[in-house]
């Protein structure tokens, strides 16, 4: 008998290629529902993953609820903690940053474009 061989892991591109859809008049709609939308993804697997690591946690009675709700960061922890929110802000801002730097390199050839003005448009 032979060892059947693993699945191999399928790699799914982490940025989109090609125009974005469109689904609002506004583009600014558009956008907000992407930021919306991946906050509630990375929020949703928080939660079960949050859900998971408390039950399994209090089932193997390694910590009582109370001092999860207690505990403080250490200065690593406050730092690492730090890094990753930076990240996820900068993915949360993904489609903002795009449209800014987009703004930015036609106000630098059309002079007078204020790129801050132009998103909040």
């Amino acid at each position: 008998m032979t060892k059947s061989q693993p699945t191999p892991r399928v790699k799914i591109a982490r940025v989109a290629k090609g125009k974005r859809p469109q689904y609002f008049n506004d583009p600014a709609t558009d956008k907000l529902l992407s930021m919306t939308l991946t906050l509630m993804e990375e929020l949703s697997v928080t939660r079960e993953r949050l859900d998971a690591l408390e039950r399994l946690l209090a089932s193997n009675q390694v910590i009582a609820r109370s001092e999860l709700e207690a505990w403080k960061p250490d200065a690593d922890a406050a730092t690492e903690r730090s890094a990753a929110r930076t990240a996820y802000v900068e993915r949360m801002m993904r489609a903002m940053h795009a449209e800014l730097e987009e703004i930015s390199r036609l106000g630098s050839a059309e002079r007078g474009i204020d790129p801050l003005e132009a998103v909040g448009s």
